[in-house]
C-alpha cells in the first residue's frame, strides 16, 4: 500500500530516536537497526526502511504502522519483530556517543 507523505513522516515519529544522532535524520526500529529518514521504501540502502502493520487483520491505521528497516518485520501472529539486522555496535563504549555515521550488522542466529 502506498502511504502519504503525512503518514509517512508519523510512523517515522514512532522510531527511536537518539542522543547520538539527529533523530529527523536517524532512528532505530524495534530490532535495534539504523533507519535514515530520507531512505523510506529503499530497498537498497543499508538504511532502508519500510512501513508494517503489527496488528492481525487490523486495518493499515497510524495505531497499527511502526517503521521497520527494509530487512526486518513484524510477525503479526507471535505478536513480536524479526530482526535479521540491528545496530552495530562493535568498538562503540557504551558511555560514549556514536561520532561517525551509524552502522548496521546482520543479527547472529
Amino acid at each position: 500500500m502506498a502511504f502519504s507523505k503525512e503518514i509517512v513522516q508519523q510512523v517515522w515519529e514512532q522510531g527511536r530516536g537518539t542522543q547520538d544522532q539527529d533523530p529527523t535524520l536517524w532512528r532505530k526500529d524495534e530490532c535495534g537497526a539504523w533507519m535514515r529518514r530520507e531512505h523510506y521504501d529503499s530497498a537498497h540502502s543499508e538504511y532502508g526502511w519500510k512501513i508494517e502493520n503489527v496488528s492481525p487483520g487490523g486495518p493499515e491505521t497510524l495505531e497499527n504502522l511502526r517503521p521497520f528497516h527494509r530487512e526486518n518485520s513484524f510477525d503479526r501472529g507471535a505478536q513480536h519483530p524479526r530482526c535479521q539486522v540491528t545496530a552495530d555496535q562493535k568498538k562503540v563504549d557504551t558511555r560514549e556517543h556514536i561520532v561517525d555515521r551509524p552502522r548496521n550488522a546482520a543479527v547472529k542466529r
